[in-house]
């Protein structure tokens, strides 16, 4: 699971003491709920089949992907082995279905081991990027969410990159280079850093 409730606030109190930024942010926008996704391979399976396509769609495909693999995603054997043609009928695109068998199958042949990931985090970016179809942002998402990583900072995500440019007065949205640079004084709660910047985003976009 991803940082708890208590791990969230205290890692963005203590960033806040030290940053202003931070801090006014709090103040106008409150504290963010956590996000928390189940450990495994069914949430990066989530996380692939959402690409580039909104929620209610995603959720959709979703139900029909589970039932054309036999109503359990969890079994990567069964969806390894489902024919690509079925997973195109479920709604997937053909990329996005040879990224679900690819996932499926390092999963079943134990090339990858979600249970065991590196404890370094660039380690176990590179490691969940060498599958097809997983990128280093899923793979920080991922690490963030799921595994509840407190320094794992997805700088390649756009929403992130506008509020972090907003509250730290830049004059045009951060490049991903540029907000890694800008989110390096925050280390070790870069984490909690991405969640109030996502939070806040939200909250200015409504």
């Amino acid at each position: 699971m991803g940082l708890s409730v208590e791990q969230l606030h205290s890692c963005l109190h203590a960033l806040a003491a030290d940053h202003p930024p931070v801090a006014a942010a709090l103040a106008s926008h409150g504290l963010p709920e956590p996000r928390l996704r189940p450990r495994g391979a069914g949430t990066m399976m989530r996380a692939i089949v959402a690409q580039q396509v909104s929620t209610k769609a995603a959720a959709s495909i979703w139900n029909k992907l589970e039932a054309a693999c036999g109503g359990d995603m969890d079994d990567l054997a069964r969806v390894a082995a489902t024919p690509f043609e079925v997973l195109r009928g479920a709604g997937l695109s053909g990329q996005k279905a040879s990224y679900v068998h690819a996932l499926a199958e390092a999963v079943a042949s134990g090339q990858i081991d979600f249970g065991a990931l590196p404890d370094e985090d660039e380690a176990a970016i590179a490691l969940l990027s060498s599958i097809k179809g997983i990128g280093r942002w899923s793979a920080e998402i991922y690490l963030l969410f799921a595994e509840g990583r407190p320094d794992v900072f997805p700088a390649g995500d756009l929403a992130l990159q506008i509020q972090l440019g907003r509250m730290l007065g830049e004059e045009a949205r951060p490049t991903e280079k540029r907000a890694r640079a800008l989110a390096e004084p925050m280390r070790p709660h870069r984490g909690a850093l991405s969640i109030l910047l996502w939070h806040n985003y939200n909250i200015v976009a409504l």
